[in-house]
Order: structure tokens, then C-alpha cells, then sequence
């Protein structure tokens, strides 16, 4: 999915807490998609599926998204409480609305825009909803940043414009199964933000605009080389804890999850360095701990069965060659050797008095190759 280089609904709240942040992300490497994002990429392409196909939920399994599928758990967790959240919002079912609209604000704010997951009109009120599927941070609808750009920029884009027209309030709604969170506003008010967003936007441009931390810094990519962060982690460090009284314990703890998600914004910056072939004194790549895996389940499940290896399986599927190695072990029987492979899950950063080689990245075998060739 595209988004703009300078401001988008999930980006607007720290843009506008913090109009330097603009400039340091804009420094940064691309982040590489995750397993979470890639779930909730899917999550989101089934429930705009359904909702302009009019689909079954049930027609949607196996539906893929890179490495990700939408299995019966899925769809019973997450789409099937989303769509019943839905029917709450238009139990009657006269809610007109548009799916996946890309929404800007066009010459007000050049270049800066986003995708909604949801613009309704019912009646005179007209409502702005956004799917969240991730577990682990509750997500607010009052004064929701994100939902709060939406409705600026909807409201200037020529496609969504109708869902407005004439509506006495909007509706801000998150949907995050099983929850949903509901919140009222009016226009005055997304006229409002829309000033504090073009602000922020104008700030951002200036030689030294101004930074500020807070909650807003935990989803930010420039945390690596941000001040503001790299002061508040030296000011942790430097912190004597057996001095330290009660109130200034708490309000370092307050700090902690923002460290905590520097320190992992830091190793995955310096692993896709390493990775691109760049050297970070000090530090290298090294394979996971490899595993142990089946080469081929059917050979090894027609072997246990012709043995009459009883408890070899874990329903519906043939044990692990860990698990079924100790049920073996009471037998006195070992598995072929031949059925089972070691496969690594990957890398990982490690320090360079780690005793496990480096792995040579593909960018310094290319150029190494490409020398021998010249």
C-alpha cells in the first residue's frame, strides 16, 4: 500500500506532536514488512472483499496474502466479530458507504493523503471506521488522530465528498474484535484538526522544527537516530536506581516502553544494514538455531505406521522428530536418519565475539564476484 512521505492517518498524531520527526523519517531506511502486518494487510483485503462482493465469510478461506491464509480460526477471531460489529453500527442495513477509498486533501495539502477502510452515511450522520486486528495495544476512538484525518481529507476528496454533505455530526468508530469503540464529533471539529494538521505540515518544513517525545514516539522509524530518543535512553543509563525516589521511578517507568521500543527499532536497523552490506563495528549476522524438520511427513508417518509406533501422532498430523524421538526412546527405536533435515529459520544480530560465523551477505558476494570478473 502506497503513503505519503510526509503525513498520513497513522502518522498524524506524531506529526503533529512532533513536526521534526517529518525530516528523520524521511532519513531512514524502508521498514521491511512484518508477519503482523502482512496478517492484518490480508484481514483487511478479506472484509473489503465481503463487504462490495457480498461473500460469504466462509467462501473467503485460504484467501493468501504473502505467507499469510486465512484459516477457519482466523475468520471465527477476527472477521466474523468484525463484521458483527458492523451490523451494530447499521443493524437495519441502510448505511451507504464506500470500501478502501483512497481519500487527499488535494492543493490545501499537496502530497498528503490515505486509504480509509470504511466511509458510511446514515441519515445525517456520516461515519469514518477503521479495522484494527493487531492484539496488543487498545486502540481509542475519541480524538482519534487517524480517524480525524480521514474525515478532513475525505471531505476534500471529489469521490467521497457526498459522504458529508449536509451531515450534522460524524461518527469516529475503531473495530478491534472482539471490541468497538464509538466516538461523536462534529464538523467544526474536523475543520479544526485540519488547521492543527496543516500546522504541524508547515512546522515540518522549517530548518529546525520542533521535536517533542511522548507515547506518539513508540510507532516512529527515526527513533534510532532521533536526540530526543538518544537523550532520554543516556538519561535512563545514567540514572543511579537505588537514589532514585518513588515519583521519579514511576515516571522512568512511564518511559519504558518508548526504550524498550528504541532498543528493538536499533537491532532491526542495524540488521538491515548488515543485511544491504553495510558493516556496524562490532556486529554481525549469524543463522538462527536450526531446527529440526521433517523432509518428508508422508515417508516418515508410513514408517511409524508400518513400525506400529503408537502416540505418534499429535492430531492431525505426525508428531515433531524432538517429540516423537522421546516416544521412541521407550521403544529403544530410532527414526532413519535420512527422514529428518536441520533448517535454520534465518538470522539474526549477534555481536562479533559470538562464536557462530558470519553469514555472507548476498550484496558482498556480488561484489566480491563481480571484482573477480573485472
Amino acid at each position: 500500500m502506497e503513503h505519503s512521505n510526509v503525513v498520513g492517518g497513522s502518522t498524524a498524531k506524531r506529526v503533529i506532536n512532533c513536526p521534526a520527526s517529518v525530516k528523520l523519517v524521511q532519513k531512514m531506511p524502508p521498514k521491511p514488512s512484518s508477519e503482523h502486518a502482512d496478517r492484518g494487510t490480508l484481514l483487511h483485503n478479506v472484509i473489503a472483499e465481503l463487504l462490495e462482493f457480498d461473500k460469504k465469510p466462509e467462501q473467503c478461506i485460504g484467501a493468501q496474502y504473502k505467507d499469510q491464509v486465512l484459516t477457519q480460526e482466523l475468520l471465527d477471531e477476527k472477521i466474523i466479530p468484525a463484521l458483527e460489529a458492523l451490523d451494530e453500527v447499521d443493524p437495519d442495513k441502510t448505511m451507504e458507504y464506500m470500501v478502501e477509498t483512497r481519500v487527499s486533501f488535494g492543493d490545501f495539502l499537496p502530497g498528503v493523503f490515505g486509504s480509509t477502510d470504511l466511509l458510511g452515511r446514515k441519515g445525517k450522520r456520516a461515519i469514518v471506521l477503521d479495522w484494527k486486528f493487531g492484539d496488543g495495544v487498545s486502540v481509542d476512538a475519541v480524538e482519534n488522530p487517524q480517524l480525524l484525518f480521514y474525515a478532513a481529507a475525505a471531505m476534500r476528496t471529489p469521490a467521497a465528498s457526498w459522504i458529508f454533505e449536509g451531515a450534522e455530526e460524524i461518527e469516529c468508530i475503531i473495530v478491534q474484535p472482539p471490541a468497538i469503540r464509538r466516538w461523536v464529533t462534529t464538523p467544526a471539529r474536523i475543520k479544526e484538526f485540519e488547521q492543527e494538521l496543516l500546522y504541524a505540515v508547515r512546522l515540518s518544513s522549517w530548518p529546525e522544527p520542533p521535536m517533542q517525545e511522548g507515547d506518539h514516539c513508540r510507532w516512529c522509524a527515526a527513533k534510532p537516530i532521533c536526540p530526543r530518543m538518544n537523550g532520554a535512553v543516556e538519561r535512563a543509563l545514567k540514572a543511579k536506581l537505588i537514589e532514585m525516589p518513588a515519583q521519579q521511578i514511576a515516571a522512568q517507568l512511564r518511559q519504558a516502553d518508548m526504550i524498550e521500543s528504541y532498543i528493538t527499532d536499533l537491532r532491526s536497523l542495524a540488521f538491515e544494514m548488515l543485511q544491504n552490506g553495510v558493516d556496524v563495528p562490532g556486529y554481525k549476522l549469524v543463522a538462527k538455531q536450526a531446527r529440526r524438520q521433517w523432509v518428508d511427513k508422508a515417508k516418515i508417518e508410513a514408517w511409524a505406521d508400518a513400525n506400529g509406533i503408537e502416540d505418534a501422532y499429535e492430531p492431525p498430523t505426525i508428531k515433531s522428530p524432538a517429540q516423537l524421538e522421546k516416544v521412541l526412546k521407550k521403544a529403544k527405536i530410532e527414526f532413519p536418519a535420512d527422514m529428518v533435515v536441520s533448517v535454520s529459520s534465518g538470522d539474526t544480530l549477534a555481536p562479533e565475539s559470538d562464536p557462530r560465523p558470519a553469514v555472507l551477505q548476498i550484496g558482498k558476494q556480488l561484489t566480491a564476484a563481480l571484482s573477480k570478473i573485472q
